[in-house]
C-alpha cells in the first residue's frame, strides 16, 4: 500500500508540492510551538497569526494538494491507457549504487539545513515585526513623533503590539484590516497632519491595559511632590505636596478616590465631542441599581471652530483620563521645571525659567529654525540684560540653548503640525481639560444637583507652592 502511494505521489508534481508544503509547515509549526512552550519567546499577535493561522493554513493546503495531484495523475493515466500508451513507471532508487546513496545523503543534509534556516528566519521575522523599531521606524515612519514620546515613557519596554493589538489573533486581523487605508495613506502621502485623536478603532482598554493594571489593585494613598520654579531672577523652586487618593479601598461596597470612576461597582457613561474635549451628558449607574443623569448647561465651547458631537454614548474606561498613557507630549512649563530639577538647565542662570518658557513658545517652521531661533533669542536676552555673564560664562548660555532645543525637539514636530497643546493630556485638570470636562458647575441633574467639584475627593493638599514645606521637613526627620 505504502509502495503504491509513494509511487503515485512521486509521479505527480502537484502531489510532491503538497508533500513539501505539508512537511515544511509541520516543521515550522512544531519549531514555533517548541520555542514558545519552552519560554524562548513570548507569545504575541504576530507569533499567533503566523504560528496558529498562516502555517496551519499552508499545512492544510499541502494536504489538499496531495489527493488532487493523485486524482489528476490517475485521470491522465486513464487517457493514456485509452490511447494504448504504456503506463509510465516510477523512478527506481537503488541504494546499492554508491552514487544514489551519496545523492540521497546530500539531499537529506540540505533538507535539514533548509528547515533550520526557514524556521530561524520565520522566528526572526516574527520577532522583527513585533519590535518597536519596526512599528515606529522602518514600517511606520510617519509615527516618528509617537516613537519619540514612547521612548521617554513608563511603557518604553512594552512592545507596541501589546497595547495596540493585545493577545490573540482576532484583534490582530482587525487592526491590520483597519490599517489598510493607513498603509495607502502613507505610501501616497495622504495622511493628515497632525494625526487626529482619539483613535476610534483601538481595542478596549479593559482588554489591554488591564492585562497589567487591575482596578481592584489601585489601593491606598500616594504622596506626590510637585516642584515648580518661579519666574524670578533666582528661578526659586517651590513645592506643592499632595496626598493622592488613588482609590481601590472599598467601604460599604463603594470605592473611593481617583479610580472610583472605573470601580467595578460603578458604570459611568458619557457623550461629548469627537475629540472628547467636551462632555455634554453623563449617566451614572450605581451599585444599588440607581441611575443619575447630568447635562452640561453651558453647551460646547465656541471659538470659531465647529464642534463635532458624538451621537453614541461611551462607557468610561482607563483611556478617558489616561488618554496618553505612553505617547505623552509635555507642556513647556512641565518640561522646564523637570529640566531645572534634573540639572539639565542651570538654576544659576538669571530668569532662565521665564526666558526659557518664552523662547520655547516661539513660532518656528522647522527644527533647524527652532535651534537657531532659540539660541539667538537666549543670547540676545543675556547680552542685553546680563552682559557680564555673557563675557564670563558663555558656555552656560550655549548649554542652556542646547537643553531648550532638546525639549522643543521631543515635543514639537513642525513637519507633522504638532505643537504645544496639540495632544492634551486628560490625566490632570490644567487648561480646562481632564477632570474639568465633567467636574464643572454647569454639569447639573434635572433636580439641580451638580457634579462635585471638591478637590479633596481625589487629593488632600498638604502644602502649596512653598519653598520649604513643613510636611517635607517632618517626613525627612529634620
Amino acid at each position: 500500500m505504502l509502495k503504491v502511494l509513494f509511487t503515485t505521489v512521486s509521479r505527480s508534481l502537484i502531489s510532491l508540492a503538497g508533500v513539501v508544503l505539508t512537511t515544511i509547515s509541520a516543521v515550522l509549526f512544531l519549531s514555533l510551538f517548541a520555542i514558545e512552550e519552552f519560554g524562548a519567546a513570548q507569545h504575541g499577535a504576530y507569533t499567533g497569526i503566523i504560528a496558529f493561522i498562516i502555517i496551519p493554513s499552508v499545512f492544510v493546503t499541502g494536504l489538499a494538494l496531495i489527493p488532487v495531484g493523485v486524482a489528476l495523475l490517475r485521470r491522465a493515466d486513464r487517457k493514456r491507457l485509452a490511447k494504448g500508451e504504456p503506463e509510465p513507471k516510477a523512478p527506481v532508487i537503488d541504494f546499492n549504487l554508491p552514487r544514489t546513496r551519496l545523492i540521497v545523503a546530500v539531499v537529506a543534509v540540505l533538507t535539514i539545513v533548509n528547515v533550520v534556516i526557514i524556521a530561524t528566519g520565520t522566528y526572526k521575522g516574527v520577532e522583527t515585526m513585533e519590535s518597536t523599531e519596526f512599528c515606529g521606524g522602518a514600517c511606520h515612519s510617519v509615527m516618528s513623533p509617537e516613537l519619540t514620546t514612547y521612548n521617554r515613557s513608563a511603557h518604553s519596554r512594552v512592545r507596541c503590539t501589546q497595547c495596540h493589538i493585545g493577545p490573540g489573533a482576532n484583534w490582530f486581523v482587525k487592526s491590520k484590516l483597519s490599517g489598510s487605508w493607513q498603509l495607502v495613506s502613507v505610501a501616497l502621502d495622504l495622511y493628515p497632519r497632525p494625526i487626529p485623536t482619539p483613535v476610534e478603532n483601538l481595542r478596549p482598554a479593559r482588554e489591554t491595559c488591564e492585562q497589567c493594571h487591575l482596578p481592584t489593585r489601585f489601593v491606598g494613598d500616594k504622596l506626590r511632590v510637585i516642584t515648580r520654579h518661579a519666574e524670578d531672577e533666582a528661578n526659586t523652586p517651590k513645592k506643592t505636596v499632595l496626598m493622592m487618593k488613588v482609590g481601590g479601598v472599598r467601604e460599604g461596597g463603594t470605592g473611593k478616590g481617583v479610580h472610583w470612576h472605573v470601580d467595578l461597582a460603578n458604570t459611568v457613561r458619557y457623550r461629548g465631542d469627537k475629540r472628547r474635549l467636551y462632555v455634554s451628558e453623563i449617566e451614572l449607574n450605581l451599585p444599588d441599581g440607581g441611575t443619575r443623569s447630568y447635562k452640561n448647561e453651558a453647551g460646547p465651547p465656541t471659538d470659531g471652530g465647529v464642534v463635532v458631537m458624538n451621537e453614541e454614548w461611551r462607557t468610561m474606561d482607563c483611556v478617558d483620563c489616561h488618554n496618553r498613557p505612553t505617547h505623552v507630549y509635555q507642556r513647556p512649563i512641565d518640561e522646564l521645571d523637570q529640566a531645572l530639577n534634573l540639572g539639565e538647565l542651570d538654576l544659576s542662570l538669571p530668569f532662565i525659567r521665564r526666558e526659557g518658557l518664552r523662547v520655547l513658545r516661539g513660532s518656528y517652521a522647522s527644527w533647524e529654525l527652532a535651534q537657531a531661533g532659540i539660541k539667538k533669542e537666549l543670547q540676545d536676552f543675556y547680552a542685553t540684560n546680563h552682559p557680564d555673564l555673557v563675557k564670563a560664562e558663555p558656555q552656560k548660555i550655549e548649554a542652556a540653548a542646547a537643553a531648550l532645543f532638546a525639549i522643543y525637539k521631543r515635543n514639537v514636530f513642525p513637519t507633522m503640525n504638532i505643537t504645544w497643546g496639540t495632544y492634551p493630556s486628560f490625566r490632570d485638570h490644567f487648561d480646562d481639560s481632564g477632570c474639568f470636562r465633567c467636574h464643572v458647575s454647569d454639569m447639573k441633574s434635572a433636580d439641580g444637583k451638580k457634579v462635585s467639584q471638591k478637590c479633596d475627593l481625589c487629593h488632600t493638599t498638604l502644602a502649596e507652592e512653598e519653598e520649604d514645606p513643613e510636611i517635607l521637613q517632618m517626613l525627612s526627620g529634620e
